[in-house]
């Protein structure tokens, strides 16, 4: 049951919190922010009072139908079982495992590689490296993956939560200066990304 509007615990710039505003903007889910800067005072996600909410101390989080989640594709996941409508996972059970495959690709095996936590301990003076190596390392497995998969989307001709992890994984690759190399993403993804990027707005 639905307990006042959901309220989204997220950074401008973390690719895990874009990944869920999209699916609500996707789902037409009205819902309040409150912007926890992973910068700024050593860091927002480390005091108490966001401690007590996500013991790891980190975004997103989302409170919604009187419980706290966190984790994106958790998130997700939930947003799915209890408002459907658009599904952001097909119907059939191997298109399903697909979206998820890629999916946790991208979130377990690209992005915390080259997330904040992680390049504060490499370095300053190795952080592009190695972003840089990450991200090329897994979008050359991605692109094998999606050239078995992929339609105009990720897998087959419907958005789903493998392209909401992407667009923002993409972002990423252009923001820690790869687009030059990998192309802005996979070459075989579909070409309705633009899409998908406009629904972080």
């Amino acid at each position: 049951m639905q307990v006042g509007k959901p309220i989204l615990y997220s950074y401008f710039r973390s690719s895990c919190s874009w990944r869920v505003r999209i699916a609500l903007a996707l789902k037409n889910i009205d819902y309040e922010t409150v912007a926890i800067n992973l910068t700024k005072d050593g860091g927002q996600q480390f005091s108490g009072e966001f401690q007590a909410l996500n013991p790891m101390k980190q975004v997103p989080a989302l409170k919604i139908d009187g419980i706290t989640i966190g984790q994106s594709l958790a998130i997700i996941e939930y947003l799915e079982e209890t408002r459907p409508t658009p599904r952001l996972l097909p119907w059939d059970p191997k298109k399903r495992a697909q979206v998820r495959m890629v999916s946790d690709l991208i979130a377990s095996g690209i992005q915390p590689l080259q997330n904040l936590s992680v390049l504060k301990q490499v370095g300053q003076e190795n952080q592009l490296t190695w972003a840089q190596q990450a991200i090329t390392s897994g979008f050359n497995a991605l692109e094998q993956i999606l050239q078995s998969t992929a339609g105009r989307y990720c897998v087959g001709d419907e958005v789903s939560m493998a392209d909401l992890c992407l667009a923002p994984q993409v972002a990423n690759a252009d923001r820690v200066k790869k687009s030059h190399e990998i192309n802005s993403g996979p070459h075989t993804w579909g070409t309705e990304r633009n899409q998908i990027v406009s629904s972080n707005q």
